[in-house]
């Protein structure tokens, strides 16, 4: 098992309070997710926080005023690296699942792998793109609870 002080990916709590099980599993499995779509990854951080706090940020470093599950930047210095930070509003995510019908962890996990799929070049903005994201999403939520499984 990897070390977190070798783990290419770190988890923040910003005055939020999320329990993530199993985090050296899932660190591993989103470094996993990048080699799987041919990205090398040599950083990212994942930064959960309320609704207040990520439409702050929106506002500031996107000009959008408007509350959000999650908000990514790709602060890499070429394509061939991958460096990023991604903002996730705990808030959002646990209104979401509970509007979906699923629970907080799934909704969270599935959120966590579409900051991760933005940085390997999907996009979101029409409704093609929507359906292959959501399609990725479900391959690595299914990935990911074959993996926690086995380990």
């Amino acid at each position: 098992m990897i070390s977190p002080s070798q783990s290419k990916v770190c988890f923040f709590f910003d005055t939020v309070k999320v329990t993530l099980t199993n985090r050296g599993e899932l660190k591993h499995f989103i470094e996993q997710l990048f080699r799987k779509e041919g990205k090398k990854l040599l950083s990212l951080n994942y930064i959960f926080c309320s609704d207040k706090k990520l439409l702050q940020v929106n506002r500031d470093y996107l000009k959008h005023d408007y509350y959000t599950d999650i908000v990514t930047f790709d602060l890499s210095d070429t394509s061939a690296s991958i460096v990023g930070e991604i903002y996730i509003s705990a808030d959002r995510v646990k209104d979401n699942a509970k509007h979906l019908g699923v629970s907080f962890r799934s909704e969270l996990h599935r959120v966590i792998f579409h900051g991760a799929l933005h940085l390997c070049g999907y996009c979101d903005k029409n409704k093609t793109q929507i359906q292959e994201m959501r399609r990725l999403e479900d391959k690595y939520l299914h990935l990911y609870q074959a993996f926690h499984m086995k380990h």
